[in-house]
């Protein structure tokens, strides 16, 4: 073999004597190859996967690694002439060993990232459901950039199709956010098929900047962002008014991409006595259904006529209906009714019934 070259006494490079343990036995096993031209046994390669192992549960860097087994294989390399079947087999041992040493490594790496995954996943599951003891909860936060002592906010974007977690729009949608604020402080996942940013209560420029992301990276969908809740509790508390937010907009046709819970308060407060509401549907409503065609369609002529501010021709205009057609439905619900839209005396209680109705999804849900 040729004639060895680096430091006289053959140590490795310098600064692999902190890595001697995961060379442990390396040396010997090169120099028997260069000596006999056999190759690594299964046992070796086995041990050099183990040593990899440890090295990455250690927390050593991969490349300093690969640098002191090449230091080791240098150190080994037997001085004086030698033939080039030994040559080769020496090189196609270092080559077995590194790769062993790789692999034992890389699988490991898998192995840490797949438990970050699922304690990722089990802390965000109980954050969500406030299924695990508060105080608890607020220690396993911390390891996630949370500090659950202050109050924070939660927004929920939801697009035409779910979003997956590691998905191409879900990590677009989180580089674009992370590269304008410091992670630590933001917790970016996926529940159900919709993508979730938690941020601190007082830094609502965040949960802007996402909603924005998020509406331009599903070319649509919808975001509904909570209010700012303290404690351990607070961040189920502004998910579910996010969730209640979404469920709302969508019975209502509520127009706007991003939906703040703290807009909508007044529909919780008028379902928050069901019976109540429904029986106001009822009686308001009810004589509807005896109109030609059902209640639906004069049900769908006044909330496009409240949504218009009560100006006719617009109103028409959202049903592509002409004025006169647009009055003569206005009259026939009246004349159903005995409440006209048109009187403000009146108005207010048709208004409340619409906007029961379709938060009742009536009348296609009996009441």
């Amino acid at each position: 073999m040729p004639e060895r070259r680096g430091t006289q006494h053959g140590t490795p490079h310098e600064g692999s004597g902190s890595y001697e343990h995961y060379l442990d036995g390396l040396p010997r096993a090169l120099a028997d190859v260069a000596a006999t031209g056999r190759r690594l046994t299964r046992e070796e390669l086995k041990t050099r996967r183990t040593l990899g192992e440890q090295a990455a549960e250690d927390g050593h860097g991969l490349r300093a690694l690969v640098v002191a087994h090449l230091a080791a294989a240098r150190a080994a390399w037997p001085a004086g002439p030698g033939s080039t079947e030994s040559t080769l087999a020496a090189l196609a041992a270092v080559e077995q060993a590194v790769d062993a040493f790789a692999e034992g490594y890389e699988r490991a790496q898998r192995l840490t990232v797949r438990r970050e995954e699922a304690a990722r996943r089990e802390f965000i599951d109980d954050l969500l459901y406030g299924r695990s003891d508060l105080g608890r909860l607020a220690e396993r936060a911390e390891r996630f950039g949370l500090h659950l002592s202050r109050a924070h906010a939660v927004a929920v974007a939801e697009g035409p199709s779910a979003y997956v977690e590691g998905g191409p729009t879900a990590r677009r949608v989180a580089a674009a956010v992370l590269a304008r604020y410091d992670s630590r402080n933001i917790l970016l996942t996926t529940k159900n098929g919709r993508l979730l940013c938690i941020a601190p209560g007082d830094e609502d420029e965040i949960l802007i900047h996402f909603a924005q992301q998020a509406y331009a990276a599903t070319d649509g969908g919808r975001v509904a962002i909570g209010r700012p809740q303290p404690g351990p509790g607070g961040v189920v508390q502004s998910y579910e008014e996010a969730l209640a937010a979404l469920e709302m907009a969508e019975r209502l046709n509520l127009s706007g991409p991003v939906l703040r819970a703290a807009d909508l308060l007044i529909y919780p407060v008028l379902t928050r006595d069901r019976q109540a509401m429904a029986d106001l549907v009822s009686h308001t409503l009810g004589p509807l259904t005896a109109a030609r065609g059902g209640a639906g369609p004069l049900l769908e002529t006044l909330t496009a006529y409240f949504d218009a501010g009560c100006v006719a021709a617009e109103a028409a205009r959202r049903l592509n209906l002409s004025v006169r057609a647009l009055t003569y439905r206005l009259e026939r619900i009246h004349h159903l009714t005995t409440a006209d839209p048109a009187d403000p005396a009146h108005r207010y209680m048709l208004q409340t019934a619409v906007i029961g109705a379709r938060l009742l999804d009536w009348p296609n849900r009996p009441l």
